[in-house]
């Protein structure tokens, strides 16, 4: 309790409270620039042997974090751990990342992540005439979820998508899309589909996770996206898994209506997600 009391201290509006019965928590790292360039999303989970017997669990999202730069931060954060065994690790993980993070802010490094929205942007559109239809999944759909097919197949079909039931609150509205999905490809046809509805297109954030069983290696391939709704997508992502869903793509369209709802958009973005996944 005294490290979450420091952390949330130190760190103010970037540190998150995701869960405090299961304490669950997320802070939002950046690499300390006047305007950030590069962020990075922790997510930990503090087991009931934490610090003394079990290091947290953890989980890093950022949409420029892939392979070899995922593998060097991973191990980086498990030498920490062993090198402080059985003591608080959790400041000196955040500002390990954080100079990962301004090593490559200070670099060359051409591959620069897409900040192409801000949290909570102005929005005016009308608010009554852009909802889809809400269509409630069939059972004949979630069969589709156990459907595999060939990573390497160049045509993917397209599943199909379902449009949850839209929630509105205080002139923002919040509506999940679910579609059943086995590939990446299958990913990337379902969201360009989605955006070829203007209304989904013009939402201010559309926040998707998506979560892939790979039988063969016995391995989830899994990913988010927040879409200037800092830490959203990973939530989402983390419903998922505490709900233990798989083969599935789900997607949140939220419509700024002007008036900041605080942590409540987070609720009503898992609030829509979950009911979704549940039908």
């Amino acid at each position: 309790l005294d490290e979450i009391e420091a952390l949330s201290s130190i760190y103010g509006e970037d540190w998150c409270v995701v869960d405090e019965d299961e304490k669950i928590y997320c802070i939002k790292i950046s690499d300390c620039l006047e305007q950030p360039k590069w962020t990075l999303c922790l997510q930990v989970v503090l087991p009931p042997g934490y610090p003394a017997a079990e290091p947290p669990i953890y989980q890093l999202n950022a949409s420029w974090l892939r392979g070899q730069d995922y593998m060097e931060l991973a191990n980086s954060l498990e030498e920490i751990y062993i090198q402080n065994l059985g003591e608080s690790i959790l400041y000196l993980w955040v500002e390990k990342i954080r100079e990962v993070l301004i090593e490559k802010a200070q670099s060359s490094d051409p591959a620069e992540p897409d900040n192409k929205k801000t949290s909570e942007e102005v929005d005016e559109d009308n608010e009554d005439d852009f909802l889809l239809d809400y269509q409630p999944v069939q059972e004949d759909s979630v069969k589709m979820l156990n459907f595999i097919t060939s990573e390497s197949q160049e045509d993917e079909e397209l599943p199909s998508i379902h449009h949850g039931n839209p929630i509105t609150d205080r002139r923002s509205t919040f509506q999940a899309h679910l579609a059943p999905v086995v590939t990446p490809q299958q990913v990337k046809r379902v969201l360009e589909k989605l955006y070829e509805n203007k209304k989904i297109a013009s939402a201010t954030h559309n926040i998707y996770a998506y979560r892939i069983y790979c039988e063969d290696k016995h391995t989830f391939l899994q990913d988010c996206e927040d879409d200037g709704e800092t830490a959203a997508g990973g939530r989402l992502l983390h419903l998922m898994q505490i709900l233990d869903v798989h083969n599935v793509l789900v997607v949140v369209s939220r419509w700024y209506g002007g008036i900041l709802l605080g942590p409540d958009r987070f609720k009503h973005v898992n609030n829509c997600a979950r009911t979704v996944l549940v039908e």
